[in-house]
């Protein structure tokens, strides 16, 4: 799980072998900008090619607003000139779908147009564009209207990058936190993860990192349960009332925990409702959708634990008319879970590293402090932990660890540094 959180918020930073004049370099000269320009005019199409070619921007140019869209959707561009009267659909009705696409959405569009009426111009803003510029049209001006957005929209996405790397590792320190407290948990999340990340796949729908996020945290409320009650409510489907009830408010608890961090409502949310009973996929509701995707790959984690093949569980959950929607489980027609390949080490302090697997407690000097349970896989956190532990108060050693095929324990120190 923590493998996956740290790929989701990879750092972007120049590394220290990179020469101060490259970075500089890097810095100042900015990657050619995918501009479309959307105009029934072939002249206009022609002079703004050339203008903004000259600038070193890629242009692709479109005579519809139709075909403008469809190939926006194949091919995102960095921003769109499109003019308003045009054949088929005008650019009022162009921008429009273009803002109400998810995935398009945040594409600065340029107005072009003739019409220099104060109701066309607010027309322009109120569907979703950014400027306005009127023809005929000078060349400076729209270089300049051109670069100046193109700036605005870098910004914003350096900015959402900001925002993202700030919030997975937030998610990642959370994350943590809860594999320290609970390993059984820390696997069973790994396990959802692998499966809704690929009925996400299978079904391409949009935003699907606030879907992955919801299966690695979807559990994160049980963190106040017992594992023997976790136990027999997940796994054995034998836990006492009083046990049957602790599970059962683990959403809530989860949905307290991540309710109030910017961005994660629609997690929370999904989160909250996964137990919940009448979810309907067809509402296309994200958080709906999101719960349904959880409780669908639950279901199925629950019967392989017990011993049922994957696709032999996929079928008895199709059988039980209409609870768990027919495009979730046949996306997950070609899954298997993922079956890592590990041989067992004794090895001391120094030589553990992320992703070794602790078959047995690791335990102080004197046995009078579990420092970390059997179960964990290690982080780089957790390694940091046993090894300030063996510094200050000694651990028993060898540490018996289950290592994945492919890990070499001699790189445990690059590891820690990755």
């Amino acid at each position: 799980m923590n493998e996956e959180l740290r790929r989701l918020a990879e750092s972007t930073a120049f590394r220290d072998d990179v020469s101060p004049a490259r970075a500089e370099a890097a810095r100042v000269v900015q990657p050619k900008s995918n501009i479309m320009v959307v105009d029934d005019q072939p002249a206009n199409l022609k002079l703004l090619e050339e203008l903004l070619t000259q600038q070193g921007h890629t242009v692709r140019s479109f005579p519809r607003g139709r075909l403008a869209l469809d190939a926006a959707a194949r091919n995102l561009p960095d921003l769109i000139l499109l003019d308003i009267n045009m054949p088929e659909m005008n650019g009022f009705e162009a921008c429009k779908r273009l803002k109400a696409d998810e995935n398009l959405a945040g594409i600065p569009v340029i107005f072009l147009s003739a019409l220099n009426d104060t109701r066309n111009k607010v027309n322009a803003f109120r569907s979703g564009g950014v400027d306005y510029i009127t023809k005929p049209f000078q060349l400076e001006e729209v270089r300049a209207r051109v670069e100046t957005h193109l700036q605005l929209h870098r910004a914003r996405q350096v900015e959402r990058e900001l925002l993202e790397k700030t919030l997975n590792r937030a998610v990642k320190a959370l994350s943590d936190l809860a594999h320290l407290m609970s390993p059984t948990l820390t696997e069973r999340s790994s396990a959802l993860r692998g499966i809704v990340v690929h009925m996400t796949g299978q079904l391409r729908l949009p935003d699907p990192w606030q879907y992955e996020l919801a299966a690695i945290l979807c559990l994160i409320g049980c963190i106040t349960i017992p594992a023997d009650a976790f136990q027999h409510a997940y796994v054995a489907d034998n836990a006492s009332s009083e046990e049957l009830q602790m599970y059962r408010a683990h959403p809530a608890v989860g949905f307290q925990l991540l309710s109030q961090i910017p961005r994660l409502e629609n997690v929370a949310e999904m989160i909250r409702l996964q137990q919940t009973e009448t979810l309907d996929w067809a509402k296309d509701d994200a958080a709906e959708r999101g719960a349904l995707l959880l409780k669908t790959a639950q279901e199925l984690d629950r019967r392989t634990l017990r011993g049922i093949p994957f696709q032999t569980a996929c079928d008895r959950l199709r059988a039980m008319s209409g609870k768990y929607p027919a495009a979730l489980l046949e996306s997950l027609s070609d899954y298997s879970p993922s079956r890592a390949l590990f041989e067992v080490k004794h090895l001391s302090t120094p030589h553990l590293a992320p992703g070794m697997i602790l078959e047995d407690d690791v335990i102080t000097g004197d046995g009078s402090l579990n420092v970390i349970s059997k179960g964990t896989t290690l982080t780089v956190t957790l390694v940091e932990r046993v090894r300030n532990f063996a510094k200050t108060r000694g651990v028993r050693e060898p540490i018996q660890v289950r290592v994945p095929q492919g890990l070499c324990v001699d790189d445990s120190e690059r590891l820690l540094r990755v």
